[in-house]
């Protein structure tokens, strides 16, 4: 008697793809949208460790705030730790003798820009230099736009430092971006001649062109105004001192505006770009660019060689950037013996 076996087809699973989180993929490019972690590498004075909050701060929202630091942590912890949480830019700062540094780098492989800090200043001290500090409390829930200008001569160790720049926060498209993103900006000059790299970071605000600056107050804050020692409430509107500020007229800084943005820019009328800087403030001299992670082939070193940095007087400061080198070994090495121990 013949046997018949199972004929039953077997149900084929399609595998599932795991699609990647779409808070973590750049709509416009389709790549992972760049995180960062902003640390140092061996001791800072207190003002430079207010440089590395302030730094946190600016790289928000994509970037560690919190980050907690140990003084055995080396480079290879923080890479471990990068892998798996997506990040893709180190923002490393360190101190020397003579002055202190800033170390951007692109995980896993490189490369990596080492900046000298000619001078800096705080959020803090920039806000007190203001006579009216602007804060709001949603102005780092977007990344910043990110401006560069006179980076274009064509030389390879500057061509590097524009695309490291442009990789580090979110792309955007001009066609679909919301205006109520667009609350800061950070912007890189390049001076030529000084070979040194202004680093400014901006709030921006729009400012609606022939309305009294009393009548945008009374619109925002959405409170009844004093009209106590007015005849009428046209005088509120008309009073002298209050009309339209004549620097918001200024047609050069001037836009019209494509969708309303807030109670007081509306779609179709005509708002003045201001900008007001919040901090933090850099001047900073690129002085080496190397091809791997901290490490690798020097593309750019503004020292030269041996023989040129004795012929030119610059021996002091090729030690110097010696030294930044050495603050990742040092961390290895104090791991080393700790578990040796």
């Amino acid at each position: 008697m013949a046997r018949f076996g199972n004929n039953k087809k077997k149900a084929f699973v399609k595998p599932v793809m795991k699609k990647p989180k779409p808070g973590n993929v750049d709509h416009i490019t389709g790549d992972k949208i760049p995180k960062s972690f902003v640390f140092s590498r061996g001791k800072l004075p207190g003002p430079l460790k207010q440089l590395e909050m302030d730094l946190r701060k600016l790289m928000l929202p994509y970037t560690a705030l919190k980050l907690k630091e140990k003084k055995r942590n080396n480079l290879k912890d923080f890479l471990n730790v990068a892998g798996p949480m997506g990040v893709t830019h180190f923002l490393i700062l360190s101190k020397t003798e003579t002055a202190p540094y800033l170390r951007v780098a692109r995980t896993p492989q490189g490369p990596t820009l080492t900046f000298k800090i000619k001078e800096y200043s705080l959020a803090a001290d920039v806000a007190q230099a203001q006579l009216r500090p602007r804060s709001p409390k949603d102005l780092f829930q977007n990344p910043p736009l990110i401006v560069l200008s006179g980076f274009g001569t064509g030389e390879q160790h500057l061509k590097l430092t524009t695309i490291m720049f442009q990789n580090i926060f979110p792309a955007i498209d001009i066609n679909t971006v919301k205006l109520a993103s667009c609350q800061r900006i950070v912007l890189l000059n390049y001076n030529k001649e000084t070979k040194l790299v202004d680093f400014r970071h901006y709030s921006i605000r729009l400012q609606p062109i022939g309305v009294s600056r009393r009548i945008r107050k009374f619109v925002q804050n959405h409170q009844v105004p004093d009209l106590r020692n007015l005849q009428d409430v046209s005088d509120f509107v008309t009073k002298a001192g209050y009309g339209s500020e004549s620097e918001a007229d200024d047609e050069a800084a001037t836009v019209t505006l494509a969708s309303d943005l807030g109670r007081v820019n509306q779609a179709s009328s005509k708002s003045a770009v201001k900008l007001q800087e919040i901090g933090p403030r850099m001047t900073l001299q690129l002085v080496k660019v190397e091809e791997g992670l901290c490490s690798g082939v020097v593309i750019f070193n503004e020292y030269g060689n041996a023989a040129d940095t004795k012929r030119q007087g610059k021996q002091k400061d090729a030690e110097d950037l010696e030294d930044v080198e050495r603050d990742g070994d040092e961390g290895e090495e104090d791991q080393e013996d700790d578990e040796e121990d």
